[in-house]
């Protein structure tokens, strides 16, 4: 059963892949959540180098970790904005990397666009 899950994940991952790539100008914003943690990456996939990332394992978001939820996301989405926006990226090929577009994968969405990434 939860072969079947995470099969199909990677299914969905895999075409939406397949229809969007990240460039220097519109760099690809990618999300991973694990039990405990979310990492989000914005990826120059033609040059396959990641431009800045921002996960609940880094020391300025400790107080989150363990959490996945949606404050959890709020707080790392206002980071990855921050720093985007410093490194003169505005605009961002989004990429929910085969999870549900609800709960964390939309509020981290939400909030980057409020901050001023378009999508």
């Amino acid at each position: 059963m939860v072969r079947d899950k995470v099969f199909k994940r990677e299914i969905r991952k895999l075409r939406i892949r397949n229809k969007i790539k990240g460039t220097a100008e519109r760099p690809r914003l990618s999300i991973f959540k694990s039990n405990r943690n979310i990492f989000v990456q914005l990826i120059d996939d033609i040059k396959g180098f990641t431009l800045c990332s921002v996960s609940t394992m880094e020391k300025e978001l400790k107080d989150c970790q363990g959490k996945p939820n949606k404050e959890t996301a709020k707080r790392i989405a206002e980071v990855l904005a921050e720093r985007a926006i410093n490194k003169g990226i505005k605009k961002i090929v989004f990429d929910r990397n085969g999870y549900r577009y609800h709960g964390v994968v939309k509020e981290l969405a939400d909030k980057c666009r409020e901050k001023g990434l378009e999508f």
